[in-house]
């Protein structure tokens, strides 16, 4: 798919032009079309390195969880919270992981009622190999360097506390 023709402007820095003159200075308004602009631009970018692999990110994201347990398998609950996602969420990409044959299912042994999501070997593989993939493009992120991606990820981190991802102390 050949990629769009770029604008002779910013639409972004347009709209907050407008948007001044309409409602006056509202710069989380640009901040917020911003960042939107980017995870779009990023999921895309993302998606399409894991795509060969049968994964979206999400599905991705829960195979490297899975990986970075002890075990290599987790309850459909702590998937969940881990990656703050809903549960329906959780069972939609796990049920996609167990189609692909990533992922199986058992009975969680420590509660009868729960369900143990574990990476396979053949899931450890793709992991690996979409990982290294990941790596080779800087996830996105390669117009930045080490120190600019250290500054987004603290510049972000007081929003993420106000959401109550975690506890921020």
């Amino acid at each position: 798919m050949p990629k769009p023709l770029s604008l002779a402007f910013d639409p972004i820095a347009r709209a907050d032009e407008h948007w001044k003159q309409r409602w006056g200075s509202v710069p989380s308004m640009a901040a917020i079309t911003s960042i939107m602009r980017a995870h779009q631009i990023l999921l895309a970018e993302v998606d399409a390195v894991v795509k060969p692999y049968g994964l979206t990110f999400a599905r991705y994201e829960a195979l490297v969880l899975l990986t970075f347990s002890k075990a290599g398998e987790l309850p459909m609950s702590k998937i969940g919270e881990r990656l703050m996602v809903h549960p329906t969420s959780v069972t939609n990409t796990v049920d996609r992981l167990v189609r692909s044959g990533l992922v199986e299912r058992r009975p969680n042994p420590n509660d009868g009622r729960g369900t143990l999501a574990s990476i396979t070997d053949k899931g450890r593989e793709v992991c690996d190999a979409a990982t290294r993939d990941l790596m080779a493009m800087d996830f996105g992120l390669g117009v930045y360097d080490a120190e600019e991606c250290g500054e987004i990820f603290a510049m972000l981190r007081p929003l993420r506390v106000a959401a109550h991802d975690f506890d921020g102390e």
